[in-house]
């Protein structure tokens, strides 16, 4: 019996609902549209349509790798992030839903800075957070810092795909050494480092642990390695009156406040994800 788009994408839903993932749903429409070719839109058109054989198996290849494990981000190339759509490779952490609080906190403080102010975005990875205050705050210049030179390709792909080429740069950049003098007078700098313990990496989900880079995991033996380099090293990037913007893991936030207080940040405040849990910690530079 030939079978529909819309019949397709239920059954690929139910095995995913079926295999425990949380977003069956948005994975299972990710997969069928990235495997039939087809925008959300056209899939919804569609639905009553059949599918052919070639694009039945392409499907079923794709639900099996993923039942296997490995993360819909990269097996479709991309991921959106606050409204953007970005590329996405094994190079890169997948951007997550959490790390909206942190966009969402720079974008506030970079708009509030007005015209020509300036942001980094430091660990940039896909340079999610950074693209997405660029996008939000018309008037402001952002640059993407990241070791990574993988990282650093994947983040110009970014740039380009949403057209922000004219304010966004990148730079490489060891957020563990001591800021480069080329990079100073940020009015923001917003990092998600590398955070989980060492002797976590082997607990995490096969989903992060297997396939995610764990250059971009690793904080050191108490995850707070990139936190104690960055408070102390990076604050001479910030102009007067800055912020400094972290995202911190669980139960991270109380010890990265310290870090801050200890490195002469004041005003030092945390924010809660939508799950309640304390996610973003922010100090200044007192101007």
């Amino acid at each position: 019996m030939a079978t529909t788009y819309n019949n397709l994408y239920l059954d690929t839903r139910n095995r995913l609902r079926a295999a425990g993932v949380e977003a069956a749903q948005l994975e299972a429409r990710e997969l069928v549209c990235f495997a039939l070719d087809k925008t959300k839109e056209q899939l919804y058109r569609d639905m009553n349509l059949y599918v052919t054989a070639p694009q039945e198996a392409r499907v079923e290849e794709l639900v099996q790798r993923r039942l296997a494990g490995e993360p819909v981000a990269y097996l479709i190339g991309e991921w959106e992030f606050y409204g953007l759509p970005l590329d996405i490779s094994r190079e890169v952490l997948i951007p997550r839903s959490d790390t909206e609080v942190l966009a969402g906190r720079a974008i506030e403080l970079i708009s509030r800075a007005g015209e020509g102010a300036r942001l980094l975005d430091l660990c940039a990875g896909s340079g999610c957070v950074g693209l997405a205050a660029a996008a939000n705050a018309p008037g402001c210049r952002v640059v993407l810092a990241d070791w990574s030179e993988d990282a650093l390709r994947v983040c110009r792909q970014n740039i380009r795909r949403n057209g922000l080429n004219a304010r966004v740069t990148c730079v490489r950049a060891d957020a563990r050494e001591a800021a480069p003098a080329a990079l100073w007078d940020f009015d923001v700098i917003a990092c998600n480092p590398p955070y989980i313990p060492t002797a976590d990496i082997e607990t995490l989900d096969p989903s992060v642990r297997d396939y995610e880079p764990h250059l971009a995991l690793d904080g050191g033996s108490d995850g707070l390695d990139f936190y104690r380099s960055i408070a102390e090293k990076w604050k001479s990037a910030l102009r007067l009156g800055g912020t400094l913007l972290f995202e911190v893991g669980i139960g991270q936030a109380p010890d990265v406040e310290q870090i801050l207080a200890r490195n002469g940040f004041t005003d030092i405040n945390t924010y809660p994800d939508t799950q309640g849990i304390w996610r973003v910690v922010e100090g200044c530079i007192e101007g």
